[in-house]
């Protein structure tokens, strides 16, 4: 009788192990190409313009909340290369839960620098397109409208890939869940 029970526990079936290797592919391939895109965006946008007869420059390394986005786009675009591989490497080794414990903590590390890197580019954000009265600080996007639209652009597809971490993130933390402690 025993034998026959043995015969009848259920394998993860081959068709959910290609799924989620499948969706891990290209969540990962969507990351990637959002962060660099992102990136892309953020490192070239720069605009000029006469405002009073004074020539005035808006870059992205004038502040530094748009460059921590740049860098932790730049950061975290890599990273999804190196878990392409492992996700690879993990497929081929077979489906091991312990491994995917390390990929959900990549996951979440990754998440958590593209939600500070967004934050950060946000707050900023806020105050160029609408300034703070209380700080004198007034608005400049109504003078640098294309360099505005460029850096929005470049945070949208931030959060675009933020949401497709958090998908990761919960995806490897039910795959670790199988563990066997």
């Amino acid at each position: 009788m025993a034998t026959v029970e043995v015969k009848l526990q259920p394998n993860p079936p081959v068709k959910t192990q290609k799924l989620f290797l499948g969706a891990q592919i290209c969540l990962r391939a969507f990351v990637m190409a959002a962060t660099l895109a992102a990136t892309w965006i953020m490192v070239t946008s720069k605009q000029s313009t006469v405002i009073v007869g004074i020539a005035f420059d808006a870059r992205y390394s004038y502040s530094s909340a748009f460059k921590f986005l740049a860098f932790a786009n730049a950061v975290v675009s890599a990273c999804c290369l190196v878990s392409l591989v492992l996700v690879f490497l993990l497929h081929l080794q077979g489906s091991n839960p312990n491994h995917y414990f390390f990929l959900f903590l990549h996951d979440l590390f990754m998440m958590c620098l593209v939600l500070a890197g967004c934050s950060a580019a946000t707050a900023i954000g806020f105050v160029g397109q609408y300034g703070n009265s209380h700080t004198g600080w007034t608005p400049i996007c109504d003078h640098f409208g294309k360099f505005c639209h460029r850096v929005s652009k470049s945070v949208i597809l931030s959060y675009l890939s933020l949401i497709f971490l958090l998908i990761l993130t919960i995806s490897s933390a039910i795959k670790c869940r199988q563990i066997q402690v």
